[in-house]
């Protein structure tokens, strides 16, 4: 393999990686919160074929951007309002918006299919940084979603850890009735998190339409919503670790699609299922260990919360 084939790899492995650690920061957030949503696979399919419909309306891939982003958030929104405020169990509810998600998104965007972007969002010119041997490609020769990806992340780490409404929001995950006696609305923390979550799942979502893969067809997410959920197990809930596993993520899907590229004999079905193959098998491993999930797992994910006052 060559210099120039390795620095590809990489720049892909970040790129990819990037898509799933948008989506798992947002599930992160909610599930820090006692939320748990198994509907990121279908709000990243709302962003991204809001994201593609509105850039390919208006021409320009940022409005697009935000678009996917609202569309997100209000599918967050909905889950939020089903388990948070009406108490609907949050598994049932997760995998039903991931099905009306993926079935709404294609009938929204069955008259888009095959059509060019209106936008794109392509990687930025940093200059001077872009010819640095290696790192430059790899870390200047990047989309703007990628610089996003890690502005969020550096966001998240510093709400969730250095300050107040962070610290409310890891005690509404930890003892509901506990920070509601503090005199925070549990309600309030747990819906706003799960809109945000939302948001970053369109972000996710929009990412793959005006970036990746530019253009508009059903399926397009391919379960990488799934990933970013495991992703959140594999990281033990904290926000530094979901970047080491996004790349990791990230890495595996690309050797997948280049092992395809290079006719090595694999059939394709086989690697295909390569990525949600590595999936399962962390997440046995992580299962092993229960000690360490009760330990750092939130306490009260998945527990609904009526205040008794």
């Amino acid at each position: 393999m060559t210099e120039a084939s390795m620095i590809g790899l990489l720049v892909a492995t970040v790129s990819f990686g990037a898509l799933l650690y948008l989506a798992a920061l947002g599930e992160l957030i909610s599930e820090k919160a006692g939320v748990l949503n198994l509907g990121v696979e279908g709000m990243m399919a709302m962003g991204a074929v809001s994201a593609f419909m509105a850039a390919h309306q208006t021409g320009n891939p940022w409005i697009g951007l935000a678009v996917g982003v609202l569309a997100g958030a209000l599918t967050g929104f909905l889950h939020g309002w089903f388990t948070v405020v009406l108490g609907a169990e949050q598994v049932v509810s997760g995998l039903s918006l991931t099905i009306l998600g993926l079935g709404f998104a294609a009938y929204m965007g069955k008259n888009v299919v095959g059509r060019p972007p209106g936008g794109v969002l392509a990687p930025v010119d940093w200059g001077p940084l872009t010819d640095i041997p290696w790192a430059g490609p790899v870390l200047f020769g990047q989309a703007p979603f990628v610089y996003l990806a890690v502005l969020a992340g550096l966001a998240t780490w510093f709400v969730l850890s250095r300050t107040r409404i962070g610290l409310a929001l890891r005690a509404a995950g930890e003892s509901a009735s506990t920070a509601d006696a503090a005199g925070h609305s549990v309600v309030g923390l747990r819906l706003g998190a799960v809109v945000v979550g939302g948001g970053l799942a369109g972000a996710s979502g929009a990412y793959l339409t005006l970036t990746l893969t530019p253009q508009w067809a059903e399926g397009i997410t391919a379960g990488r919503g799934w990933i970013a959920l495991a992703l959140v197990v594999f990281a033990s809930w904290r926000p530094s670790r979901v970047l080491l596993g996004a790349i990791l993520f990230g890495g595996i899907t690309i050797l997948q699609l280049n092992a395809q590229a290079a006719g090595l004999g694999i059939p394709g079905a086989f690697m295909s299922m390569l990525p949600y193959i590595a999936t399962i098998v962390v997440l046995v491993l992580i299962s092993r260990d229960a000690i360490r999930i009760r330990l750092n797992a939130p306490a009260c994910l998945g527990k609904p919360f009526r205040a008794e006052r």
